[in-house]
């Protein structure tokens, strides 16, 4: 296979994942999430129910799988290397939302709606959390030169992850605003200046 015909077949495979999350989403928003049945959702992308489980393993995955990780830390990786590491975070996490669109953005919007509001999602989430903190974890360990298991990079890539979720915890049932990531970058000032108490 030519890299031209792999690169084709990846933005079919992406295109497909996408419609298929996509009419998950307006489903689970018309009818609720618990009563919308996979079934329904593969009837409504017109892909088999097979094909559906080759993308999403379970029907917690089509709400909760993003391509957000990779982008970021491939973001993290373009910064330059002389970038202090929280500043090189706040950097990558600026670069990707400033491209996502008005589209992707209420795509996002919905899910982090249906994240906080449904308790199934909720625990895989906090899932999730853990194994963001090792891929960054890990990141930060290649960025610095460091042995992969590192406490302190373990340690800071917690504390990022934690102060993002601090910082949004006011977004009441995943109203997110994109404003929103102006108060995680606060919240990474914060840890970048060691976390001084009584801000404003």
């Amino acid at each position: 296979m030519t890299s031209m015909q792999a690169g084709l077949r990846e933005r079919k495979k992406a295109k497909t994942r996408a419609a298929i999350q996509r009419h998950a989403l307006r489903l689970f928003q018309e009818q609720g999430y618990a009563a919308t049945t996979v079934d329904q959702i593969a009837a409504a992308a017109e892909v088999s129910q097979s094909t559906f489980f080759r993308y999403f393993p379970t029907k917690e995955d089509v709400v909760l799988l993003d391509d957000y990780d990779p982008r970021m830390l491939q973001a993290l990786q373009e910064q330059p290397p002389d970038v202090p590491p929280v500043r090189a975070i706040r950097g990558a996490i600026r670069r990707v939302f400033e491209a996502i669109d008005a589209a992707d953005w209420e795509r996002e919007q919905q899910r982090q709606r249906l994240i906080q509001t449904v308790p199934e999602l909720q625990a895989r989430a906090m899932q999730q959390y853990v194994k963001t903190i090792e891929l960054l974890a890990v990141a930060l360990t290649e960025r610095e030169g460091l042995p992969i298991d590192d406490f302190n990079a373990r340690v800071l890539a917690g504390a990022v992850i934690g102060a993002s979720i601090g910082a949004t915890m006011h977004a009441v049932g995943g109203e997110y605003e994109l404003s929103d990531m102006d108060l995680v970058d606060q919240a990474l000032g914060l840890l970048e200046d060691g976390l001084p108490l009584g801000g404003s």
